[in-house]
């Protein structure tokens, strides 16, 4: 699990932010390879409000060519936490909203996650990849689901635990999981608090390929050597399936809504039950070793 992270030689600095880092990696093909740092002020990883800014900055960025390189056809995603792909929402931030009455401040933060998803979603000149390397929870399932091919490392899982608390996912999981498994099924797994398996998601169509503990990144390198050669035909395979199966903006902002009205109406139980699952993050993180420094 704390398996060296090998950088590719001739790897270019990009961009850097307080929890995001960007850079160029000259593969068969150049790669933006974007890493996710845990929060410094809770040891935690997961999309606070300032995280989710800094990745729309970065796609924003991306989207506008204000970095003067030349178009980028990959774009990978991956975490620099050594258990925790993400652990999806902060639910710190969400308490404190419910216990202000604050759902406006919530509804913002709801509706920034879904722009970053949509804006992620369905790049046309981009194929994405989400490398998960350990536990890929509620909106962190939904980021690595929002890429073009997940690649999981065999000892990862995956879940959705919001229904603990009386909640569920609040920005685009019934659609993302609904165009690969169907709605029925994407219901279940929102609502039946079960962790998965890498293996289980693969044999469902939801994971695109498995790869041995320690062995992500090179995985990934694999994938964008075989993608490249056929590049051109490959995103116009991509873009079709992208217009087959679109994400909707206008379900999406009335799941926000919804989710939003769900949260403001917890009920005292939900809300200690949310309570306890915070306690639990913050004593994981508290004994999380640090993920070793990458070698050239």
């Amino acid at each position: 699990m704390n398996a060296v992270v090998v950088q590719h030689p001739n790897a270019a600095a990009f961009r850097t932010h307080p929890r995001l880092t960007a850079e160029v990696r000259r593969l068969q093909a150049d790669a933006l390879w974007i890493s996710l740092a845990r929060d410094a002020a809770t040891g935690l990883q997961n999309f606070t409000p300032e995280l989710v800014r800094e990745f729309q900055c970065l796609v924003d960025d991306l989207e506008q060519s204000r970095f003067g390189i030349a178009p980028l056809h990959y774009a990978v995603v991956q975490s620099r936490h050594p258990d925790y792909f993400s652990m999806g929402g902060d639910l710190r931030f969400f308490r404190d909203c419910i216990q202000r009455r604050d759902a406006a401040r919530l509804r913002d933060y709801s509706m920034r996650c879904l722009d970053l998803l949509l804006s992620w979603h369905g790049k046309e000149a981009t194929t994405s990849i989400a490398l998960v390397q350990g536990r890929a929870l509620g909106g962190g399932f939904e980021m690595a689901l929002s890429t073009d091919y997940l690649i999981a490392e065999q000892h990862s899982s995956f879940g959705f635990p919001e229904i603990m608390f009386g909640l569920f996912p609040c920005t685009g999981a019934m659609g993302l999981l609904a165009s690969r498994i169907g709605a029925r099924r994407a219901e279940r797994m929102m609502t039946n608090k079960k962790i998965y398996t890498a293996t289980e998601l693969y044999d469902m169509g939801l994971v695109d390929e498995i790869c041995a503990t320690g062995e992500g990144e090179l995985a990934v390198e694999r994938f964008i050597a075989n993608h490249a050669p056929r590049q051109k035909a490959r995103l116009k395979v991509q873009q079709s399936r992208m217009r087959h199966a679109p994400l909707d903006r206008a379900e999406g902002v009335r799941i926000v809504e919804d989710w939003v009205e769900t949260a403001m109406r917890l009920s005292a139980d939900e809300l200690r039950s949310m309570d306890m699952l915070i306690m639990m993050q913050s004593r994981e993180a508290s004994v999380a070793p640090a993920k070793p420094a990458a070698v050239a």
